[in-house]
Order: structure tokens, then C-alpha cells, then sequence
């Protein structure tokens, strides 16, 4: 079954290639046969390999012989070997080639084989071969060897037997699922597998990744994700079903193809009576359908069950497995659906609805939902949707609860389709209030943050909805997780000055305001609102979220203004209690705040990796993949961007983007991504993510427009678009109101740089008055830094000797290589490798200006160039590289250095050995510890042993795995741990 494969590339069958030139032409001995035949279910790909092997083979000096067999029977005797000798001379310009093959050809029409002359007509056929081949390899290329007549099966016996004294391989495709019952075929192949050099080969379908390359090819790029996960459940992989699929998707057809259609349900009519009822009866379940289960509904007896399944596996229409049957494509499900009478249908739902009613398990709920809905019994299909979205949520499957409790409204509402039954039970009643509190809380866990959004403002307009305080809350918990801070925080002082808050929703709302507070910088507010909270909460029994909340904020809030270690200390205890409370919102809230902490303003930058891995790690579990997993691992990106482990950092925000966030969650992974590109030089990429990021803040998500004004300051730097960067930096001045200084400092950095490098490159002139501005911030950070916590102070103050060293190149053109020098030596301490790189390279070009200490640039320059060069920091390694050209320094021995390449993120493969294996059984005890990101005195206190003597154990582990932080040794272990 062949498409269009002039224009469809082979994916995903490079491995398969190499295997079969070597077994028919690099592992075969002068003299010898081999032979391949290439089994799969129509349209896998057999047609389009063998013509690719045979090109190959080809290029390789063999001769290659292709033909077909024709679903005739015996009517033409050997017509394969007839057609491929055609063609053959058909090509043939050498004269006595050509009259070799017309001999052989002569042969055929002269004799018809019988019982009495198949042998020297074999023999004759081998010469005649022997001759056409001149002593070279023979490659013999068959399709559809399902269709093979007697004679030229006689022939694959006596050649590949040895027979014929000819160097000859086969390489035949055959339909799998015509092989059924005595197909003469089945022994030919049952002989010839006992000789060791013929192969059967089954040809699998390609797997997701080649499904997505194969489909992105033909449409003409990457599909969304969820036109891609169709894809793959649709097709399962067979080329010739995402090839029509993928055309159909491109050229804007809906439905499906006529010619998918006709191909599937020619295979299902080609099945015996039984098989159709069995494949009809799997295609209306849901997958998989357990052996008992399809008992019930299909009723057979067992031994007449079992064949019929065994018959639809061969027909390669089912796939088998301890857990029960499935379609091996779900697009025949989509076909037969057409093909059945709605009664029909109805009446295979309700026998499956039946059957699972009276084999009561919770388990069963959503399929108990789904198959008395399509039985047209919505009445008994409603409460079957509620039990499974509540099983859903308690094990925390929020996407699942949200698609039940969904349904389950769409139920409420739906009229009865089958005809009256004294016998049915009677509807049940509902509460429509409860249902869309339910699917409103499910559709925010999963992240489904404007469905939320919508169901609630249903709610709001339900007279029995709840209360006024109670909408002010959850709307504001909404549309802070869609990134709309600013409404969010309206909605919290609502709720707060509303009188029909009750005490415990009072502290709520205050707990949450202090947390939101936190995210947008205001940290003086978010500790007063959070001390008020808990003040409230005190007043109020089992408020423990509340108290999870405002102490996250309040630690926060005391570590960044005044008291790191307490503020720190109050962080991890509100980790324990939310561990304790178990709540996953809590769980999830005290992880972040906690990491971002410790990978802000602490700068403690490895453990706070460590914690957001293991955050996003623990979140997940309790089914908060898509939203706070995806924040946490944001995180641990901008965490391993800060110490230089750009690799590391692309690798952890590409397997966060696989949940596809919404929301706030997509604009901090959307950010963290951003940084990385704007880094590595990506322009496209960093446009990309930023115009999307915007467009999700439109509607108010004040928390991050200093992050993406500082990102779009930086790209436009490095695209000489001096203007568009001063224009970022005046727009967060005038709109921030954050008491984050880090921030201010590295948005005034980004301001200074502008107007430093705009006077150097003369591109625009120097705006006076934004200087003065940029001036007055720096001053100001400078005095509110002073009263921070010393790790605050710390940070601030790197940022700060970047402002003063960039104030400098604008006071004289040049730069203080002084400031400069200084500012590399601030970086250097704080393990941040790119400004240090930065300053470097700007104290190089300050004393290459003054034409003083030309040895000390150049070596300077070189330090930057490596440094950057590791980090794959292209625009910061090509202005390196410019200045060290205009300077005449050699940056590194030989030929000139192209652009520097960017370290690409690839799928982590297991290890080969086992690289925790030097270490001893303490050392493995202390290193997991470590992966948990306990501190020395914590592992001590779990082991019994001294924090001098867990340190050691630490520094002997680096050593012996070859590691210099806690973040590469905890990836090693989390590497090699038993599953």
C-alpha cells in the first residue's frame, strides 16, 4: 500500500536500512545466498523500504532485480522474476547483458513448468541468472509475496537452498495479515527460516517521534501539540495512514479521507463473521477491553471467542496484552462507528454498561459513564461521571476530574434518548451549584485556567451560587494563576472588605493576598498582610493553609528585608507543615516560595535547584503537573542559567513545556526559556517567546513585566537597537512598584548598558535625562540595599558595580578598567559566569582604549572567550571575538574560532555503567541525601554523624564522581538510582 512517496522522506527506518544492507549485500560471501523477508501490516512502510534498499544495494555495484506479484494465483508462472527481467532490459544499454536477460526471458515463453520439468527449468533459470548477474551480486527485490505463484516459490527454494551456485539475495515484502489459515506461503517461509542465512524481519510501525517527523514534513512544520497527540493516536504509527492524515490536516480537509475509509473497512470485511463482531464490539469500548468484559458482550462461546480474536490479531486489526484488547488504530473505531445503525450502536453500549453495573468497582465509574451516555441514558450516565471525577481528585488526577465533571454537567441537562423502562431507576437529582464548583476547581488544578474562569462566572450568575466573599476569592485565586495580577489583587480586597466573610475565609483571602503580594516584589506590604493573616488565622481552628500561605510570604518577606536565617527558617517550617497537612495547593506553595528564595535573593543558587527538582518532583505526584510543576522547574531553569549550566537549564524547560502550561505558569516557563535565548543569541526564538508573553500579560500580570522588559532590553542590545532597549528599561521604571532591588539593579544595569553602548557605537545619541533617571535608581537601590539582608546586600551589590563600571564608559567613552576589574571579581564570588564574562570583556576594551597593560586585555579576552564559549553565549563570544581582532590577540591556538556553538539539550540516555559504583555504602547514603537537598547539618542529623564529618564524605564523593557542586552530584544519583 503505497502513498505519495515522491514527497513523504522516510523517517525513522535508518537503523532497518543499515540492517538489511548488510544481510543482503556486506555479510554475504561470494558464492552464498541470504535472504530477507520484510513482514508488516499494509501501508508500514514495506513498498517504500524496498525501493530504498534497492537504490542503495545498487549504488553499492550489486544488481538489483525488482518485481511484484499479482493477486492472480497461478495463472502466470513466475511473473515477478518475467516483470523484473522487463524492466531490466527496458533499462539495459550494454548489448550483451541485454541479450543475456532476452534468453532468460525466451526461456520462460518456451517452457511451462509441470510436475515432470520443474526441475530443469529451475536449473535453467539459475544459469540464465548466472549469466545476467556476470559474476557480480544478485539482488532479487519481490513485493506482495503474499500473492506468490507456485512456480516462483519453487524457485526462492531451490536458489536460496544453494542450489543454483549463484551469489544471490532476496529481499521480499509480505502483507502479514494475508498470511492467514494454510496459506501455501507459511511453509515456504516455515523451510527456509531453518537455513541461518534467511531473516524474517516484522517492519513495526514508526514510533512517536518519527510519527511527528513524518507528519511536520508533509505539513510543512512541527504540529501543535495536540494535533500531534491525535496524530499518534489516530494513525499508531503507520506511515501510509499519517501520510493521508497528514495531507488532510495540511489542505484544511475535515473528516476522513474516502481512501482511508475504503482501506480499513476492506481489511475489517476481509475478517471472518465472528472476528467482525469482535472488532466492532473492542471498537465501541473503551481501551483496554479485558477478556471477561468482551465475553459479556460478544456472546459467543469461549473456544469460537478465542479464535475470533486470535483471527482479528492476525489481521493485524487488534493488538493482545495481559490487560485486555485494543485496536492497533484507533481510526477504525472512527470508521465503524459510520458503519453501525444507531440502535445498534446504543444496544453495544448498553450491553457494555450492563455488564460493568454488575461488576461493581470504582475503577469502572468513567466507563460505566461513557457507555450509558452513548446508550442514550444520560439519567443513569450522570451519577457513573460524578463517582469517577471524585475518584479522579482523590488520586489527584485533575485533568481527568475536570473532563468528568464536565460530562457530568453536560449530563444534567441532556434529555433521555432511550424509550421509557418501568425497570430504569429514577434520575437522579443534582445540585447544578455543585457541579460547577467541582468542574471550576478541577479545570484551575489542571490548568485549564480561563475554563475556570468561565465556569465560575456561571456560577456567579446561579441565584443559589455562593456567596459574594466566597466568588471574590476563588475568582482572584483564578486569575492570579492566569497571570492577571493586578484584577487577582482587586478580587483579595474585595473579599476582605465584603461583610459576608466569615473569620476562616477572612484569613484565606489574607493569606493569599500576602502570597500574591510576594510575587509582585511588594515585599514590605506582603509581610504586614502576612502577619495579619496569621493573626486571623490564629483566631480560626484548622486554618492551616492559611498558615502555610502567610508564613511562606512572611519568611520570604524577612529574608529579603532584614533577617535571611530567620526568614529561611520560617521558609522550611512551612514546608514541614505543609508536608504534614498534605493539602497539594500547600505542598505546592511552600516549594516555590521556598525555591525562589533560595535562587533569588539568597543566591544559594545549587540547593535551591535542588529544591525546586525536588518540588516540581513531589507536585507532581499530587497532580499538579501542569501548573506548579511547571513553575518550579521554571525555577530550576533560572537557577542553572545564573551558575552557567545553560545544557542543563534547556533540557529541564524542554521537558516542562511537554505539559503545556497556561496561564502565569506558561509565561514563567515562556521567561525562562527567553533568558536561555537571548543568551545563546536566538533572535527568532527569544521574539517568539516574548510577543507570546506579552500577549498573555495583556491582561493585567503586573508580577512579570519587569522580567520580560529586562529580557527585551538585553536582545535589543545585542541587535544594535539601542533605542528599543531604552525604551524596555524607561517603561519598567515608570510602571514598577516593586521593592525587589536585585531587580531595579539589573533593570538599571540594562538601562545604563544601553546608553553606554548607544554613545560607543554612535547609533543614537545619549538620552540625558533617562541617564540622570538610570542615576537616581541606582542611588536609591544603593540605599535600600544597605538596609536588606546581607545575602540581598550581596546580590544587589554585583549589580550595583555593573551600574558604576557602565556609568564609567559613559563619563569618558572608555570604561574604569578599575570598575570593570572590580565588577569581574564581584561575579566571580557569586558563581555567575556570564557578567563575569561581561565585565572582563568590558575591562579589556577599557584598557585597550588607554593603550595600557595590552598584555593583561589580551589574557583578559581570552578568559571571557572561554568562558563564554562554554557557556554557548554566541553574541557575547562575537563581540569578544571583534574586539580581540581589532586588537590582534589570539584568543585560542589555531585556525580562527567560528561562532560559538550552542550546547543542545538531548533526551538523557541511561548510563552505560553504573557511575555510583566507587563509592562506598556511606558515601551512596550521604549522596542521597544530598539528591534531597538536605544541608550537611540535616544529613548529619539523619545519619548520627557530625557535620565536619558529612562534609568530608561531600568533598570525597566530588571527588570520586568528578563533580565541583551539589546540583551535578545530586543529577548523577538521580541518574543511577534503581527504579
Amino acid at each position: 500500500m503505497a502513498s505519495d512517496v515522491d514527497t513523504a522522506p522516510l523517517v525513522g527506518r535508518a537503523d532497518t536500512l543499515a540492517a538489511l544492507r548488510s544481510a543482503l549485500l556486506d555479510d554475504v560471501a561470494p558464492g552464498h545466498t541470504a535472504a530477507v523477508f520484510l513482514t508488516g501490516e499494509s501501508g508500514v512502510g514495506k513498498t517504500r523500504l524496498l525501493a530504498e534498499v534497492s537504490d542503495r544495494l545498487r549504488n553499492a555495484g550489486a544488481l538489483v532485480l525488482t518485481g511484484s506479484c499479482l493477486d492472480i494465483g497461478d495463472a502466470s508462472p513466475l511473473h515477478p522474476l518475467r516483470q523484473a527481467l522487463r524492466r531490466f532490459d527496458a533499462e539495459l544499454t550494454e548489448a550483451r547483458t541485454s541479450s543475456a536477460v532476452r534468453g532468460l526471458l525466451q526461456v520462460f515463453d518456451e517452457e511451462t513448468p509441470g510436475p515432470d520439468g520443474a526441475g530443469a527449468l529451475l536449473e535453467r533459470v539459475s544459469r540464465g541468472l548466472q549469466v545476467v548477474a556476470g559474476g557480480g551480486p544478485l539482488v532479487l527485490v519481490l513485493d506482495d509475496l503474499q500473492w506468490v505463484d507456485r512456480s516462483t516459490r519453487q524457485l526462492l527454494l531451490y536458489l536460496l537452498a544453494g542450489l543454483g551456485d549463484l551469489q544471490l539475495s532476496v529481499l521480499a515484502a509480505i502483507r502479514a495479515e494475508a498470511l492467514q489459515g494454510a496459506h501455501p506461503l507459511r511453509r515456504v517461509l516455515t523451510e527456509l527460516r531453518r537455513l541461518r542465512s534467511v531473516q524474517v524481519v516484522d517492519l513495526a510501525p514508526l514510533d512517536r517521534a518519527g510519527t511527528d517527523g513524518l507528519a511536520a514534513a508533509i505539513v510543512g512544520g512541527p504540529l501543535p501539540p495536540d494535533a500531534a497527540d491525535q496524530m499518534w493516536q489516530r494513525s499508531g504509527g503507520n506511515p501510509f495512514v499519517v501520510e493521508e492524515l497528514a495531507r488532510d490536516l495540511r489542505d484544511g480537509r475535515d473528516g476522513l479521507s474516502d481512501t482511508l475509509r475504503e482501506v480499513f473497512l476492506a481489511r475489517v470485511d476481509a475478517l471472518p463473521e465472528h472476528a467482525h463482531a469482535v472488532v466492532h464490539a473492542v471498537a465501541a469500548g473503551v481501551e483496554p477491553v479485558e477478556h471477561w468484559l468482551l465475553a459479556r458482550v460478544v456472546p459467543l462461546p469461549e473456544a469460537e471467542l478465542i479464535e475470533a480474536v486470535r483471527a482479528a490479531v492476525a489481521h493485524r486489526l487488534l493488538v493482545g496484552a495481559d490487560d485486555g484488547y485494543r485496536l492497533r488504530h484507533r481510526l477504525v473505531a472512527e470508521v465503524l462507528a459510520h458503519e453501525l445503525l444507531p440502535a445498534e450502536r446504543a444496544a453495544l453500549h448498553r450491553r457494555y454498561a450492563e455488564t460493568l453495573t454488575s461488576a461493581t468497582a470504582e475503577l469502572h465509574q468513567a466507563r460505566l459513564a461513557h457507555h450509558w451516555r452513548l446508550a442514550g441514558e444520560p439519567g443513569r450516565a450522570l451519577p457513573a461521571a460524578m463517582a469517577a471525577a471524585r475518584e479522579a481528585e482523590r488520586l489527584y488526577g485533575y485533568a481527568e476530574a475536570h473532563r468528568h465533571w464536565s460530562v457530568a454537567l453536560q449530563l444534567a441537562t441532556a434529555p433521555a434518548v432511550a424509550p421509557p423502562d418501568p425497570v430504569r431507576p429514577a434520575p437522579v437529582d443534582v445540585d447544578r451549584v455543585e457541579l460547577l464548583e467541582h468542574a471550576a476547581e478541577a479545570a484551575h488544578h489542571c490548568g485549564e485556567h480561563a475554563r475556570a474562569l468561565s465556569l465560575l462566572e456561571e456560577l456567579a450568575d446561579d441565584p443559589a451560587g455562593p456567596r459574594a466573599c466566597v466568588l471574590h476569592i476563588r475568582r482572584a485565586r483564578y486569575l492570579a494563576a492566569a497571570g492577571r495580577s493586578a484584577p487577582a489583587e482587586a478580587e483579595y480586597r474585595q473579599a476582605l472588605a465584603a461583610a459576608d466573610c466569615t473569620p476562616g475565609e477572612r484569613a484565606t483571602a489574607a493569606a493569599h493576598l500576602a502570597e500574591l503580594l510576594l510575587h509582585l516584589g511588594r515585599y514590605a506590604e506582603a509581610g504586614d498582610q502576612a502577619r495579619e493573616a496569621l493573626q486571623l488565622a490564629g483566631a480560626v481552628p484548622g486554618s492551616t493553609s492559611a498558615v502555610v500561605l502567610a508564613s511562606a510570604a512572611l519568611g520570604f518577606s524577612e529574608a529579603f528585608l532584614e533577617d535571611p536565617d530567620g526568614g529561611l527558617a520560617v521558609m522550611r517550617q512551612a514546608v514541614e507543615t505543609a508536608e504534614r497537612s498534605g493539602r497539594p495547593e500547600d505542598v505546592a506553595f511552600a516549594y516555590l516560595h521556598l525555591a525562589e528564595l533560595l535562587t533569588g535573593p539568597l543566591n544559594i543558587l545549587e540547593e535551591g535547584v535542588v529544591v525546586a527538582r525536588r518540588g516540581a518532583e513531589r507536585v507532581a505526584e499530587l497532580g499538579l503537573g501542569r501548573t506548579w510543576e511547571t513553575r518550579l522547574l521554571a525555577i530550576a531553569t533560572n537557577g542553572l542559567f545564573r551558575v552557567g549550566q545553560w545544557a542543563e537549564a534547556e533540557k529541564v524547560v524542554a521537558a516542562a513545556l511537554r505539559h503545556r502550561p497556561s496561564g502565569a505558569d506558561a509565561v514563567e516557563l515562556l521567561l525562562a526559556r527567553c533568558r536561555l535565548s537571548v543568551g545563546y543569541g536566538d533572535i527568532e526564538a527569544s521574539d517568539r517567546d516574548l510577543e507570546a508573553v506579552a500577549t498573555m500579560l495583556a491582561g493585567g500580570g503586573a508580577r512579570h513585566v519587569l522580567p520580560m522588559l529586562i529580557l527585551r532590553a538585553g536582545l535589543a542590545m545585542w541587535q544594535g537597537r539601542h533605542d528599543l532597549a531604552r525604551q524596555a528599561v524607561q517603561r519598567g521604571l515608570t510602571e514598577s512598584r516593586s521593592d525587589d532591588v536585585i531587580v531595579l539593579a539589573t533593570l538599571a544595569w540594562h538601562g545604563l548598558r544601553a546608553e553606554a553602548e548607544a554613545y560607543a557605537s554612535r547609533t543614537i545619541a545619549v538620552d540625558p535625562t533617562a541617564v540622570r533617571r538610570l542615576r537616581e535608581v541606582v542611588d536609591r537601590v544603593a540605599r535600600k540595599s544597605e538596609k536588606a539582608g546581607a545575602p540581598v546586600r550581596y546580590v544587589a551589590d554585583g549589580f550595583l558595580a555593573l551600574c558604576d563600571a557602565e556609568i564609567s564608559r559613559l563619563d569618558d567613552g572608555r570604561g574604569d578598567p578599575e570598575l570593570w576589574a572590580r565588577s569581574a571579581t564581584e561575579w566571580d564570588r557569586r558563581n555567575h559566569p556570564y557578567p563575569a564574562a561581561y565585565s572582563r570583556l568590558r575591562q579589556a576594551e577599557a584598557l585597550l582604549g588607554r593603550r595600557a597593560r595590552v598584555a593583561t586585555a589580551g589574557k583578559l579576552l581570552r578568559q571571557a572567550y572561554q568562558m563564554a564559549q562554554g557557556l554557548g553565549a554566541a553574541p557575547l563570544s562575537s563581540e569578544i571575538r571583534t574586539l580581540a581582532g581589532r586588537a590582534r590577540v589570539t584568543l585560542e591556538e589555531g585556525p580562527a574560532a567560528g561562532p560559538a556553538p550552542r550546547p543542545r539539550a538531548a533526551a538523557p540516555a541511561p548510563p552505560t555503567v553504573d557511575e555510583l559504583a566507587v563509592l562506598t555504602a556511606r558515601e551512596r547514603e550521604v549522596l542521597a541525601a544530598v539528591a534531597e537537598g538536605l544541608t550537611n547539618r540535616e544529613i548529619g542529623q539523619r545519619l548520627f554523624i557530625s557535620e565536619r564529618t558529612i562534609g568530608v564524605h561531600v568533598s570525597h564523593i566530588f571527588d570520586k564522581v568528578q563533580v565541583r557542586t551539589r546540583v551535578q552530584a545530586s543529577a548523577i544519583f538521580l541518574r543511577n538510582r534503581p527504579e
